[in-house]
């Protein structure tokens, strides 16, 4: 069986196609909520999509007293203080490569995928390879219920 050889026309039909595959793959990636998630992000390397506004989180009462719970649909750690009254938040995704955090004990938020740890209270690094503290959310509580800000 011989080998044909490519036609011209055969030639730019291909790459005018990749050309437009091209152009309608960058549209739809540029428009997806995963690019919106890198592009509204508050902490230095895009990672850290902030919430909409006034949105019901869930129940001071879910939260351990001087620990934390992770809402990873939100990419939010809620943080309750230790006497159990009010709450603070922070981003939910690592400053060093935008991984979701996997824990909260011992005073820390930590990362299982390169160690990283940050404090519980304030959000700074504790231990790195991260360099750059947890984006803080402002966080309410009204009735027991903790809301975005």
């Amino acid at each position: 069986m011989a080998i044909q050889p490519l036609s011209r026309r055969s030639v730019l039909g291909g790459a005018a196609l990749a050309a437009v595959a091209g152009v309608v793959g960058y549209v739809v990636a540029s428009n997806s909520s995963a690019a919106d998630a890198k592009t509204t992000g508050t902490a230095a390397n895009g990672y850290a999509p902030a919430p909409s506004k006034g949105r019901r989180l869930l129940a001071l009462s879910q939260i351990p007293r001087g620990g934390g719970t992770i809402m990873r649909h939100d990419l939010i750690v809620v943080i309750r203080d230790s006497n159990g009254s009010s709450a603070h938040a922070f981003s939910a995704t690592c400053t060093h490569q935008g991984c979701v955090v996997g824990s909260v004990s011992g005073g820390t938020i930590d990362c299982p995928c390169h160690g990283s740890q940050f404090d519980a209270t304030t959000g700074d690094v504790v231990t790195g390879p991260a360099t750059s503290p947890l984006p803080k959310i402002p966080v309410t509580v009204q009735n027991g219920v903790v809301y975005t800000a």
